[in-house]
């Protein structure tokens, strides 16, 4: 165990699962943790954790964690020698670092002249090609005019990556197809860059058609020395963020992988580089993947959110050697001593609605249950509202094994044990994508998710988790009295003593009609022209709105647990494999004419960066209405049916509230077939 001697007390200038991991290792080498907090983060797991908490500002990062004022504040309050960044907001910040120094304590990190020199990817770009190291072609100067990035794009030719300079994990980066998309894509990769990072300076870079994302761990010590821990694979990424990490990477030579290593740790020495940094590689894997099929993208200058596969396949703690490189002590290992061992891998759990897209979701985590095999990297606790601030990602499932196939058969397995109710979250996508024939093969790329997104992702719900919504919701009801569903899912008919017809949303604007017969048995057989199932639920129920420690239910004839939530707005059906969130009916307002008045309401809090209609005009089913800047993405809102706009409701530049209307327009009531 290291014995840290310069300093005895860090403050974490972060929050959620990365605070966690962090007060773990600086408690286990005895020093004392602070955390810092926003208002909206008072109750969150970090801030009960750490030895000392502060309140540093509002909810908005801006108005807290990456407040640098703040964080010092509540640092020299506090006593603290140290402050260690985590990942994202503060922590490859050069002016941050710089404070530290100034106000005597120690920052946990590079020195400011590295991140800078990494901190724009044009500027590193530019390092890497006078110390050697491949870079992608494409343009990463200065100049920035629309029309002038539009003639170099010409000459990187398409397909061609815009992304932006400064930052990570897919903010501002957009691929352009053809010349007809650049300058729309140019300007939105733009102001999603200005969003995220504060700036919308971007470069342009050739597109490789079968690409693969692979990454080096690194470590510099403050004595000239560097070495490598190893590769990971990231490229299963959806909107140019990782989804699920492995280490080692699949399907390379060893001559390759230190080839690969070999380049980072030259890239990172022509730095000087201190502490934890991560050396990306684009991968061409289309042909044997040589010597000459890689190329340097970035460095981040930080600890990675996938460092738990490195720290599982080399048996070393990454947070307590950046402890020890910050104390001024020499690396706990040399090169040679530095082992890879089995197979590990990473899926990260996001609060997100796949079918729509990916798109960031919210919700209070009225249940919430953890695999009990498994490493789990969380940052919320059961009962913790999603907060629309923030990246929506909830835990990281680690599972390391003696191989690949074994390592992807047990995360498969943790993400099955995983309930979650009262969030939609990508855990079925996540299964599906570890059970995946191209997956487990290792035949992986950045394009694979985008490719095979209609069998990775289901547009529709399982038939069996529909029929359970339907049964679930006459079980919630008062055993003593007759049974009535219209006050819960909206419109009922009568048909006989027990049948029913039932309308169920599977969408905010897309239903289904289910019938419903009790049979003598107890059992229901719920049925449409397209399916049927008979569900008969087993023994006594327990008929509070949630069914967190699940019910017993035998469908089909085959016995299974489900897990629910009654929601004013939805049932959550936890079923197996598949999570399914079932819509109460919202009917649109009819007026005089016939025709239908809906809304487009904000399904979380956001900045409107961009409207796209005006009143009167008639839009066709598809296209954008305006774009929505929320949890550091830019969500464009397309309209739903063709459409007339009503009316607009807000304005460019103006923050709004979830549930906030947006635009009112007009549709048939027949829908899009026939719309106005």
């Amino acid at each position: 165990m290291a014995n840290i001697t310069t300093y005895d007390s860090v403050l974490i200038a972060n929050r959620g699962e990365i605070a966690l991991r962090i007060v773990y290792t600086a408690r286990k080498l005895g020093l004392r943790t602070v955390a810092v907090y926003s208002s909206a983060d008072a109750n969150a797991p970090h801030v009960a954790f750490a030895d000392e908490a502060v309140e540093i500002g509002g909810a908005l990062p801006a108005e807290s964690y990456l407040n640098v004022d703040a964080v010092l504040d509540a640092a020299k309050s506090t006593n603290c020698q140290a402050i260690h960044p985590g990942y994202g907001f503060l922590s490859e910040n050069p002016e941050f670092a710089e404070r530290c120094v100034e106000a005597g304590m120690i920052f946990i990190g590079p020195k400011s002249e590295s991140l800078r020199a990494m901190g724009h990817k044009d500027a590193a770009k530019q390092r890497m090609i006078e110390a050697g190291v491949p870079v992608v072609p494409g343009y990463h100067g200065e100049q920035q005019d629309a029309d002038f990035l539009f003639e170099q794009a010409a000459l990187v030719t398409y397909p061609l990556l815009i992304k932006a300079r400064a930052g990570g994990g897919g903010k501002g980066m957009r691929l352009v197809a053809t010349p007809n998309d650049f300058l729309t894509t140019l300007a939105s990769a733009r102001r999603e860059a200005a969003a995220a990072f504060g700036d919308d300076h971007v470069l342009l870079e050739k597109y490789i058609t079968h690409p693969r994302h692979i990454e080096v761990q690194v470590f510099g010590d403050q004595h000239g020395k560097v070495v490598h821990l190893f590769e990971r694979d990231c490229s299963l990424q959806r909107r140019h963020q990782k989804v699920i990490e492995e280490s080692p990477a699949p399907g390379i030579s060893e001559e390759f992988r230190q080839c690969l290593c070999t380049a980072a740790v030259t890239a990172a020495s022509s730095i000087n580089y201190e502490g934890a940094g991560t050396i990306e590689f684009i991968v061409d894997a289309s042909g044997t993947m040589s010597a000459e099929d890689f190329w340097f993208m970035e460095m981040n200058t930080r600890l990675q959110v996938e460092h738990p596969v490195t720290e599982s396949v080399t048996g070393l703690d990454l947070v307590e050697w950046q402890l020890v490189i910050a104390d001024g002590q020499a690396l706990p290992l040399q090169q040679k001593d530095i082992q890879l061992i089995g197979h590990s891998v990473e899926a990260r759990l996001y609060a997100e609605d796949v079918p729509a897209g990916f798109l960031p979701a919210t919700g209070r985590l009225d249940k919430l249950r953890w695999p009990v095999d498994g490493r789990v990297d969380g940052g919320v606790e059961q009962g913790d509202e999603v907060l629309p601030f923030y990246d929506p990602m909830l835990a990281k499932l680690i599972t390391t094994a003696n191989n690949r196939q074994q390592a992807f058969k047990q995360l498969s397995t943790m993400l099955h044990d995983t309930i979650i109710l009262g969030t939609i979250t990508n855990r079925d996508f996540l299964i599906r994508l570890c059970n995946d024939h191209s997956v487990l093969s290792g035949d992986v790329s950045t394009t694979l998710i985008e490719e095979k997104v209609d069998v990775l992702v289901d547009q529709l719900p399982p038939t069996k988790a529909l029929a359970v919504a339907a049964v679930t919701q006459a079980l919630w009801r008062n055993s003593s009295q007759p049974i009535n569903l219209a006050s819960t899912l909206g419109t009922w008919q009568l048909w006989g003593q027990a049948n029913r017809l039932c309308e169920l949303c599977i969408s905010p604007d897309q239903s289904i009609t289910l019938m419903l017969q009790q049979q003598p048995d107890q059992s229901w057989l719920v049925s449409n022209e397209d399916f049927s199932h008979q569900i008969l639920p087993i023994g006594s129920f327990n008929r509070d709105d949630c069914w967190g420690e699940g019910t017993v239910m035998e469908i089909d004839g085959k016995r299974c647990k489900v897990h629910a939530l009654n929601n004013r707005e939805f049932v959550d059906i936890h079923l197996g494999e598949t999570c399914t969130r079932v819509f109460k009916p919202q009917h649109h307002k009819i007026t005089q004419d016939g025709r239908a008045q809906a809304e487009l309401a904000a399904a979380m809090p956001g900045l409107i960066t961009q409207i796209s209609c005006s009143q009167g005009q008639a839009v066709s089913v598809g296209l954008p209405l305006l774009s929505l800047e929320a949890m550091k993405m830019e969500q464009t809102l397309n309209a739903p049916h063709d459409v007339v706009i009503g009316e607009l409701c807000v304005k460019v530049g103006q923050q709004v509230s979830q549930g906030q209307v947006l635009v009112r327009f007009e549709i048939d009531e027949h829908g899009a077939k026939n719309a106005v």
